[in-house]
């Protein structure tokens, strides 16, 4: 986020992100059949939660322990942002729970984007010779899209981030609904 807020406090303000992103990446690993390490879900520090787990047995699985955190976040984040952002289509949410549903929506998203050294294994693993050309055509501009998120960070892209998936989903279901 910014620079001249300190990363524990963003982390404190924005922890069901944090926990989130770590719960999704283990339900994955353990999916995967990927063995867990050791799991912080909060913490005030440098990563303020983190995962560590086994080298996946192959590029798919790098790619959805890699990716997947990123989508369920996305796509929660999205999911609580309609009923703050569309009164309009009777969610009969009080203004209290709106706020709530917001500040969960920007914390989710804030967090969908792995770490820098997390996006570096994912390259690792989409430009290792086991990965196929169609796997490397597909994944490297996503694993590019994670790599601009995680280091966007340092100039608060994460919050810009999460703005958006607070408003976009729902303004762009009210652009197509009739």
């Amino acid at each position: 986020m910014n620079p001249a807020i300190p990363s524990q406090v963003v982390a404190l303000l924005t922890f069901p992100g944090v926990v989130l992103r770590a719960a999704v990446e283990v339900l994955f690993c353990r999916r995967l059949r990927v063995a867990v390490g050791e799991v912080c879900y909060f913490r005030f520090g440098t990563p303020p939660g983190f995962v560590t787990h086994e080298r996946p047995a192959n590029v798919h699985q790098a790619l959805l322990i890699g990716l997947g955190p990123f989508f369920v976040n996305s796509l929660l984040a999205a999911l609580m942002a309609f009923p703050f952002v569309l009164p309009a289509l009777e969610f009969r949410v009080s203004s209290v729970q709106g706020y709530i549903l917001a500040w969960l929506s920007i914390s989710i998203a804030m967090h969908a984007f792995p770490n820098a050294d997390e996006t570096e294994d994912l390259w690792r693993a989409v430009r290792s010779p086991a990965s196929s050309p169609r796997t490397r055509l597909l994944a490297t501009p996503l694993v590019g899209f994670m790599y601009v998120g995680a280091v966007g960070r340092l100039i608060g892209l994460d919050l810009l981030y999460g703005l958006g998936v607070l408003v976009l989903p729902p303004a762009l279901l009210l652009y197509v609904l009739p």
